[in-house]
């Protein structure tokens, strides 16, 4: 896979390594972001990723309503100090992560919050469907796979689409304010309430 100048920037920027060190990890990774964001970590050369075990207890709870009060979202998002908590950098991040709640509607904060059983639902579907299309047994269980991380794609946050640039997720935007704010950043949770939603259940 070639290797952009915008992917060296894009990991530079997420991790605060050398342009070197950069374009080596995504060489390595094969243009794989988050395998070369582990590479550099394993070199101990990713100041992102050696914030990533620092304790965060300070940070904000932001509040935002969409569409004169049809769609509400409150996020907890957390960072090492009272004083990065108080940056306008942080609130602006704290906010766009308020933002994306309300537009894409992800339903779980890591992969791992998926249930079994929803994965499985969504697996089933994909197989029916690779059936109907006529799709030979050898290549339904790759359909299905693809399938299931196009659906961890719209429904874990970190996953999503930044709705301002699709080019980054979410997960590379807190790298990024990582590397600009210099202190961990964790999304510790989030909620999502829509006008009417569930009156029927």
């Amino acid at each position: 896979m070639e290797i952009t100048t915008e992917m060296i920037k894009e990991l530079r920027a997420a991790t605060r390594a050398g342009v070197l060190d950069c374009r080596k990890a995504l060489t390595e990774a094969d243009g794989d972001f988050q395998k070369a964001v582990d590479w550099l970590r394993e070199k101990g050369m990713a100041t992102a990723a050696k914030r990533a075990n620092r304790e965060v207890s300070q940070g904000a709870v932001e509040l935002y309503s969409h569409g004169e009060g049809r769609v509400g979202v409150m996020v907890e998002v957390n960072c090492e100090t009272d004083f990065v908590a108080r940056s306008e950098k942080f609130r602006e991040l704290a906010h766009e992560l308020a933002l994306q709640i309300a537009a894409s509607a992800p339903r779980y904060l890591k992969e791992e919050d998926i249930p079994a059983d929803v994965l499985e639902h969504e697996a089933e579907i994909a197989r029916t469907r690779a059936k109907e299309e006529g799709k030979p047994d050898n290549v339904t269980e790759k359909i299905v796979q693809g399938r299931l991380d196009k659906f961890k794609d719209e429904v874990v946050l970190p996953r999503q689409a930044y709705i301002r640039d699709e080019s980054l997720t979410i997960e590379k935007l807190i790298l990024e304010s990582v590397g600009a704010i210099g202190e961990n950043i964790v999304v510790r949770r989030f909620q999502r309430w829509e006008l009417g939603e569930n009156l029927d259940s």
